[in-house]
């Protein structure tokens, strides 16, 4: 059974077998510290494109009485979030899973924090990716279109209004992409965000309100 570390967490990779990034750990990290220090009541969190279910289930275990929705469209990814839960001893009462094209399939609520890690690599990318991970990864967990940005736009045209008043997004996306990014959140009418560097200090995720 394939299975890795995230944070605290033990993830299972035997149904959904996209590795979570190093990146990925770090910024979730950070976000982790984040919420942790702004507390004052349990925070509602929205997982989306969960996947393996890793992010939501490192904000369940790090951060006292939160709750947390994971939404994937993929049947598979369904199964294995439902597997990690379990393995991380997450209890019941602090979790929905649904089965979703994004927002479609989601109860109209509004949530604290937004966590998404889309699939954002562009088909013109598809040279510079590792043969060893375009014959493990699943498809869908990887490409975004042309340019990478056909999930990262259609989430950031719906997300906003899913959001709680004070609420933030927290969206990785590739480097490349910033100054498309930025285009998107000023159409959409984004009022604040912030670009932020990984560990290998190239932009890699996006804070946004």
């Amino acid at each position: 059974m394939k299975s890795i570390r995230f944070l605290d967490c033990r993830i299972d990779l035997s149904k959904w077998n996209f590795t979570p990034r190093p990146e990925t750990g770090f910024w979730v990290k950070k976000a982790v510290k984040e919420i942790k220090s702004a507390e004052d009541r349990p925070p509602r969190i929205l997982d989306m494109f969960s996947g393996s279910g890793c992010i939501g289930i490192a904000i369940l275990k790090n951060i006292k009485n939160s709750r947390a929705d994971f939404s994937d469209v993929g049947k598979k990814a369904v199964e294995q979030i439902k597997i990690n839960l379990k393995l991380n001893r997450i209890p019941q009462g602090r979790y929905k899973i649904y089965k979703s094209d994004l927002f479609k399939n989601l109860p109209k609520k509004s949530y604290d924090y937004i966590f998404a890690n889309p699939p954002y690599v562009a088909k013109d990318k598809l040279k510079e990716v590792q043969p060893s991970v375009l014959q493990c990864e699943p498809k869908t967990a990887l490409f975004g279109g042309k340019k990478g940005l056909f999930y990262i736009k259609k989430f950031l045209k719906q997300a906003k209004s899913f959001l709680a008043g004070t609420g933030v997004i927290f969206l990785e996306f590739s480097p490349e992409q910033k100054e498309e990014i930025e285009k998107i959140l000023i159409r959409e009418g984004y009022k604040e965000y912030y670009f932020l560097k990984d560990q290998f200090k190239k932009y890699r995720f996006l804070k946004c309100y």
